[in-house]
Order: C-alpha cells, then sequence, then structure tokens
C-alpha cells in the first residue's frame, strides 16, 4: 500500500487496510514518543498550513508533529494571503507547491479545498471543511481502539448536529467495522453520500449504520458517546434558532448515558460548549475522555504526515 504523495481529503478515498496502516502508525509513534524515541523522519521537509477559520487544536497538534518529526512548518492566514485580494486558489497551490512538501488548509468550502488539491503539486490534508474532518476521525478511532481495545464491533452513538464531523466518523467506523448510530434532529441528518458509503462498507466490514432522529435509541447499549457543538462555525447568526432545536433533547447528559453501557465513554472533538451539547457532569466526569481524545490529534497527523510526504 502506497500513501505517498496522496492527498488526504476525506477517509472516503481510503480503503479499510490503509485506514489500519495510519492508526497502527499512529500508535507506533505515540508509544516511541513516550519512549523519547526520535527519529525525525522529516527533516529538511516543509508543511505549508492555510488558515482559512480559527484553529486551536489542527493548528498547534500539526505544528506540533511535524515540529517533532524534524520538519518545519508555516502558517498562513487566508486573508493575510494573496487569497484575500483576489488570487485565485489555482495559482496559490502551484506556487506554494514550490515552496513546501505538503499543504494543510482548514477552510470553509469543501469545493475550495477540492480545487487548491487539484492544481497543487504536492499532497493537501483536509484540517477541516464545510463537508469532513478526516483528521480529527482518525484521531478518534484511535483513541476508541486505545480505550476499548477492538473496533470491530464496537458501538459509537453520536448525538447532535450531522456536520463535518458526524460525516467523517460515518466513514470511519464503517471502514474498521465499529457500529455507529447517529441522532439528529430533522433537517440535521448528516450528507447522504457519508451515510450511502457507511452503509455499503459496512456490508464488507461488518459495521451496522444507523440514522434517525431518537437520541435514546442511538445510545442505547453504546460503548462510545459522542457530540459535537449545535452551532457549527459560520452559523453563529442562526444561534438561538439552532440552540432550541437541539435543546433539551440532544443534550448529553448523565441521564442519557444511563442508555448506554455501564462502561461506555464520552468523547468529544472540542471546543465544547458545557450546558448546550454537553453538561459539564459529563464532559468532567471519569468517563471522559476528551483530552486523551485531543492529545491523540498529534499522534494522528504525525501519521499522516509520514505516510504522505
Amino acid at each position: 500500500m502506497v500513501l505517498r504523495g496522496r492527498d488526504f481529503l476525506t477517509l472516503r478515498d481510503f480503503s479499510s487496510e490503509e485506514v489500519w496502516l495510519l492508526l497502527k502508525t499512529a500508535a507506533r509513534v505515540k508509544e516511541d514518543s513516550a519512549l523519547g524515541v526520535s527519529e525525525a523522519p522529516l527533516r529538511g521537509k516543509t508543511l505549508l498550513m492555510i488558515f482559512q477559520k480559527p484553529s486551536t487544536r489542527t493548528r498547534v497538534s500539526f505544528d506540533v508533529a511535524m515540529t517533532e518529526l524534524g520538519g518545519h512548518v508555516v502558517s498562513l492566514n487566508w486573508l493575510e494571503m494573496q487569497l484575500g485580494r483576489g488570487e485565485t486558489i489555482a495559482d496559490t497551490g502551484r506556487v506554494l507547491s514550490r515552496y513546501g512538501d505538503a499543504i494543510m488548509a482548514r477552510v470553509g468550502s469543501h469545493g475550495d479545498l477540492e480545487e487548491l488539491a487539484r492544481y497543487a503539486e504536492v499532497p493537501v490534508i483536509n484540517g477541516l471543511s464545510s463537508l469532513c474532518h478526516p483528521c480529527q476521525a482518525l484521531a478518534d478511532l484511535m483513541t476508541m481502539w486505545e480505550k476499548k481495545g477492538d473496533l470491530q464491533g464496537l458501538k459509537l452513538a453520536y448525538v447532535g448536529d450531522g456536520n463535518n464531523v458526524c460525516n467523517s466518523l460515518l466513514a470511519g467506523c464503517a471502514l474498521v467495522g465499529a457500529d455507529v448510530s447517529v441522532a439528529c434532529p430533522n433537517g440535521c441528518e448528516p450528507d447522504s453520500r457519508f451515510v450511502k458509503f457507511a452503509r455499503e462498507k459496512g456490508e464488507e466490514t461488518g459495521s451496522q449504520v444507523w440514522v434517525g432522529a431518537d437520541p435514546l435509541r442511538a445510545v442505547k447499549d453504546a460503548d462510545v458517546v459522542y457530540t459535537d457543538t449545535f452551532v457549527s462555525m459560520g452559523e453563529e447568526s442562526e444561534r438561538d434558532k439552532r440552540l432550541k432545536i437541539f435543546i433539551p433533547r440532544y443534550q448529553v447528559t448523565r441521564r442519557l448515558l444511563e442508555h448506554a453501557r455501564k462502561d461506555a465513554i464520552f468523547m468529544h472533538c472540542l471546543p465544547a460548549h458545557r450546558g448546550e451539547e454537553v453538561l459539564p457532569e459529563v464532559i468532567d466526569s471519569s468517563g471522559s475522555v476528551v483530552w486523551d481524545q485531543a492529545e491523540n490529534r498529534v499522534h494522528a497527523q504525525k501519521a499522516i504526515l509520514t505516510a504522505i510526504i
């Protein structure tokens, strides 16, 4: 399996074997980091990072990952680049390809990311787009594997907005054979292409996929309960309207968790809006693994970078 030179735009572009290769690499580099082992495999390589949207975990984890691998990072703000003054994405991609070995972009429109990848001559990594967040999902799968010991037949329940994170979790779980149940209000469902992919891939891997509106059904006997913000970046003007749609039915509370397995873990990609999609009593509980999940972004990023550069 050759991943070198490949774009990392969506998990739908990868096979189950390739996703497992990345997960095993992430686990190995995490162990090596704990042992203090550093081979600097990307010494002399440069990652160019473009941010059209705010970022904490994606920005820092990629910077740390590249630095610890021996490479260099250049961080660019979309509005401070010539992109903000009308230079085309195509021309930007052509130019940046002459400066670095890979481009990570955090954008609004997934179409912009696809255009960048079309014209760039180096691999392009999706650091988040309107459609999906594959880097987050890879770190999430790593965390689930780490905490539960196996992914085959594990059940993840996602409760909330069927957004980019939800789309990637559907694809990721199906690829590794984990069951996934998604509960969203009507009109807030995940992208139908990802649901279709998950169901078709699930026929090969044994993953069971359910999408509906009932959070109790989704969470029943779940090993992992996952949520994300009800108001994504760019939806701030609809905040009040959206909160009325989601609260209280889709909040993750202790009462909702009672329907999951007793040893269920809670996950959130962060940032969390305490009191909205999740209550403090849940995110701060002993069953919450959100901080380990955030840390694993670094190790997952290392796996992606070493694979494609």
